[in-house]
Formats: C-alpha cells, sequence, structure tokens
C-alpha cells in the first residue's frame, strides 16, 4: 500500500523528491519541438517547496550530454538548471544517460545508506530520462511515485513518419508505468498526501 507523505514524520527519512534534469536547455524549441505540459515547472516547485517544508530528502538529477552539439552538454548554458531548481539538494547526480540510477554518485547506494524507501519521480523529459527512472526504480525495489503532470515532453516522429504528439507519449508513459513499476500520481495528490 501506497504511503503518504502524511505517513512519514516531517524530520524521517521518508521518500526522496528526485528531480529530473530541469535544464535550460529544454526550452530550446528549435532543437526539441513542440512540447506538452506548460505547468510543469510550476508543479515541481510546489514538490520542492513541499519536500523542504517536511525536511524530506530532495535529489537533484543533471543531465551532462557527451555530444558537444546538444543544448545540454556541459560546456553549453543549457546545462544549467532553470530557476525553479533553487537552493541546495541532498544529493545532487550528475548524469549522461538517461536512468538517473547511472549517474555520480550513485544514487541507489546514497538511498540505500540512509534507509529510503520510497522515491517520487518529477522532471524532463516524461518518456525519457523520467520514466527510465522510475522503472529502474520500481525493479531495484522502491515504492516510486512518478508525478506526471510534473513532467514535459516533447512531439516525437513515429517510424511511419507520423507526428505523436508529446501529450499522447505523455500518456502512454502513464500508462506502461501505473501498477507495474510505479504509482501514478498528480502533483495535487501528492500535495494532499
Amino acid at each position: 500500500m501506497q504511503k503518504s507523505l502524511t505517513d512519514v514524520p516531517a524530520t524521517g527519512q521518508g521518500p526522496a523528491l528526485v528531480v529530473i534534469d530541469v535544464q535550460r536547455g529544454f526550452d530550446d524549441g528549435e532543437y526539441w519541438g513542440r512540447r506538452d505540459n506548460p505547468a510543469c515547472e510550476e508543479h515541481i516547485g510546489a514538490l520542492i517547496a513541499r519536500w523542504r517544508e517536511r525536511g524530506l530528502p530532495v535529489v537533484f538529477v543533471r543531465h551532462d550530454s557527451e555530444d558537444p552539439d546538444s543544448p545540454l552538454a556541459p560546456a553549453s548554458p543549457g546545462n544549467a538548471f532553470k530557476d525553479v531548481i533553487a537552493g541546495e539538494p541532498d544529493l545532487l547526480v550528475s548524469k549522461s544517460v538517461n536512468s538517473s540510477f547511472y549517474g555520480t554518485p550513485d544514487l541507489h547506494a546514497w538511498l540505500d545508506e540512509r534507509g529510503i524507501p520510497g522515491i517520487v519521480i518529477c522532471g524532463i523529459t516524461t518518456n525519457h530520462c523520467c520514466e527510465t527512472t522510475a522503472r529502474m526504480g520500481g525493479n531495484l525495489g522502491y515504492d516510486v511515485v512518478f508525478v506526471a503532470d510534473a513532467t514535459h515532453t516533447f512531439d516525437r516522429r513515429a517510424l511511419d513518419g507520423e507526428v505523436v504528439p508529446a501529450e499522447e507519449l505523455s500518456r502512454i508513459t502513464a500508462a506502461n508505468l501505473h501498477g507495474e513499476f510505479a504509482t501514478v500520481r498528480t502533483t495535487a495528490e501528492v500535495l494532499a498526501g
């Protein structure tokens, strides 16, 4: 049974909020294309504020692309976090692949050392780094909550050439994850917990 935030003492080691790749480079519409969920960053900000208010652990994850032409390359201004990612995290993970569990320092080891049984995921992009982290978290035995409306993604072209709208990709990610790898929730549901 999924625990709510109210089940966790304000100063206890409740679920860690894992904020994935909320970086300025994702604002480059020419590079990425059309996005969904314009409220994503507002929802992320509300989650960060609630976690800090409760004294719960906050993890920031940054994608350091190995492609020098990527807006997320370490030398690019787009590598920096967006303004909503303020303050110091309890852990900063740097990665160059989709999963936050394959970064430095080791997220799994950090959670395990602290006895943190669950993670709450938000960030960018829904169907890549956020979904991959949720799947791995579930496989590693964590109680995973995926805050779907605190993520966003971009339109993608399918193999047949048709454009799959970002909203549809987000809907499919939620369907793939819920009940298998994670419990999918809205920001309002998590904040009310």
